[in-house]
């Protein structure tokens, strides 16, 4: 794997993480990192696989997931430019192996960092202990709210939160996205998303064309505030 100039890729570092702000964590990740880029659908880690990495992303996006043993998916969190793999993280550091799954969503480009600097790094900068302690409690928000929705939410509303989520966050109303993937996000089958999907869309909520959800955001929020 070629590694850029250092100068090059220390900016880069601090473009994408800009929490960590001290130059010798970053100099310490520039000299200790390896680049490496995976295409869209790769896998990158497996069930019970060793973490002997922890990976930086600088571009595209991963998922984890959990497989149950009837094939069903359900998505734990995404990771995104600027974070990296708390699971990963918490594996190398207390020495137990990958309880998920993690693959590729769109083309990585990440900085991987072995275990034994991940641990080091620990010891040695305030701030790559805030990084992982911060991204620690943002995951485990997010993995106690769903399971909450999980547990305690009725599909039809946690598709409407699910939808109205992924439209801020991509910022349109047109999503690229298939039912097969939205029941996989949210741990159901792909017949049973179809048709809540074609039930709100007879009610005007929101539109069908293959690989495409049109929402009309509006009547999505009306609907889930008398839901709750």
């Amino acid at each position: 794997m070629a590694k850029p100039s250092g100068n090059a890729r220390s900016l880069l570092i601090r473009q994408r993480y800009p929490m960590l702000d001290d130059p010798e964590l970053v100099a310490a990740i520039d000299q200790a990192g390896l680049d490496a880029r995976l295409p869209a659908g790769a896998a990158i880690c497996d069930l019970g696989q060793e973490c002997t990495h922890l990976a930086l992303v600088l571009e595209g996006r991963a998922r984890v997931y959990e497989l149950a043993e009837s094939g069903r998916e359900i998505t734990l969190y995404r990771i995104e430019a600027g974070e990296c793999c708390i699971l990963t993280a918490s594996c190398i550091l207390g020495g137990e192996r990958f309880p998920a799954i993690a693959s590729c969503e769109r083309d990585l480009q990440v900085i991987l960092i072995p275990a034994v600097h991940v641990e080091d790094f620990m010891l040695r900068f305030p701030a790559w202990r805030r990084f992982i302690w911060r991204l620690l409690a943002t995951r485990l928000s997010g993995v106690l709210m769903l399971l909450e929705e999980v547990t305690f939410r009725r599909l039809d509303q946690r598709l409407l939160r699910y939808l109205l989520q992924r439209g801020e966050e991509s910022g349109r109303d047109d999503l690229a996205i298939t039912h097969q993937t939205i029941a996989d996000d949210l741990g159901t089958s792909r017949e049973v998303v179809s048709r809540v999907l074609k039930d709100l869309a007879h009610r005007g909520m929101l539109e069908l064309r293959r690989g495409h959800v049109q929402l009309h955001r509006q009547a999505l929020k009306q609907a889930l505030a008398q839901c709750d």
